[in-house]
């Protein structure tokens, strides 16, 4: 089951489904009811990665089926925002005809927002020149009709920017607005609805919280700005370079000064808290000064590695946001010993396929 599949009257019962999964996963840790936050049923993903076929004089967009690996023709993307397949359409038709766009061009990725911007980068199998960055400016102005758009030309080691490798996403979560910069092959999160459920979710578990928030892998700040508004400050932690440059822009974008970004991994910041490491990040940080009694995990899908696991035992309360729930229950499993689950949610971020996000709040026992 795929986005590929997108059958609107089968998705109550596909959400039904992942519910009764995940409450059986999470059963031995909570009888907590599970909130449940559905998808739009249709055009719910902002972000989208076409193979582009060359067949004669057509051009066109594929898919391959992940089972039978067969390729399909996507002239349309149901899943996609309405930004997405409005430029779909139109982008083809501008590079059918122009040599110089569509010679060895192989895939296009799209990245919009609700708030009518788009990036698009287009990758080469071939060296880019003059000749070609004139044709994208051309195409880029073509383009702006439909949307505020920016272009990006990928070849190896060549990357060309028709002006600039971003855009803003400006989201109302909890009656209040937040823009975030989401920049090109940057983790964003990628149904825009259902991750302003996830935040307002979390947001409704941590409100009148009189101590200080640790996050770690917090991306561009998705949840660090938000929250910034239920604690006295937040201390954020995220290993990707781009991603920390982010979210400090993000914080001087919203005007938010209580949230201070450290570049560090997660095992790294376990090692520099048990003393067994030096950091100058840390002590710049002045990580003594916070006094964080929460943490917030949004981990990649392996889950969280052993010391990261004892050093969240530490805090009187853990959010525990997980892209994938067999290695959210086998870190409860190891949780469990101090901490119980109070809360849980699914949050269903990726419709019409297996996979689901899981939400839980776990307090000390």
């Amino acid at each position: 089951m795929t986005h590929l599949a997108v059958q609107p009257e089968d998705y109550q019962q596909q959400l039904a489904d992942k519910q009764e999964r995940l409450q059986g996963m999470l059963a031995p840790y909570t009888d907590a009811e599970l909130d449940v936050f559905a998808s739009p049923a249709l055009h719910y993903r902002m972000r989208a990665e076409f193979r582009v076929w060359h067949e004669g004089d057509d051009l066109y967009y594929i898919m391959f089926d992940p089972e039978t690996r067969e390729k399909i023709r996507m002239d349309s993307f149901p899943a996609g925002s309405k930004l997405i397949n409005a430029l779909m359409a139109e982008l083809i038709t501008q590079i059918k005809g122009q040599p110089v766009l569509r010679t060895k061009l192989f895939q296009v990725e799209f990245l919009t927002t609700t708030s009518g911007q788009a990036l698009i980068s287009l990758l080469y199998h071939r060296q880019l020149d003059e000749e070609w960055e004139q044709a994208a400016q051309l195409l880029r102005r073509t383009l702006q009709g439909l949307a505020q758009v920016h272009l990006i030309g990928r070849a190896r080691k060549q990357k060309i920017c028709i002006e600039q490798d971003w855009v803003v996403e400006e989201l109302t979560i909890a009656g209040r607005d937040y823009q975030f910069q989401q920049i090109e092959n940057s983790f964003t999160q990628p149904n825009a609805a259902v991750n302003v459920a996830m935040v307002e979710w979390a947001l409704a578990a941590t409100q009148a919280t009189d101590h200080d928030l640790l996050e770690l892998y917090c991306g561009n700040g998705n949840f660090s700005l938000p929250l910034a508004r239920n604690f006295n400050r937040v201390l954020a932690t995220e290993i990707s370079k781009v991603s920390v440059a982010s979210a400090r822009y993000n914080c001087e974008l919203n005007a938010i000064d209580n949230v201070t970004v450290v570049r560090m991994s997660a095992e790294d910041f376990s090692a520099v808290m048990k003393g067994e490491k030096d950091s100058r990040r840390a002590k710049e940080a002045e990580l003594e000064s916070f006094d964080c009694r929460t943490v917030l995990v949004d981990p990649p899908r392996a889950g969280l590695d052993a010391d990261t696991v004892e050093l969240v035992r530490n805090y009187e309360r853990i959010i525990y946001i997980s892209c994938k729930p067999e290695t959210l229950v086998e870190n409860l499993e190891s949780l469990s010993s101090t901490h119980k689950v109070v809360k849980c949610a699914l949050f269903d971020q990726f419709p019409y396929t297996h996979h689901v996000e899981a939400g839980v709040i776990i307090e000390k026992r």
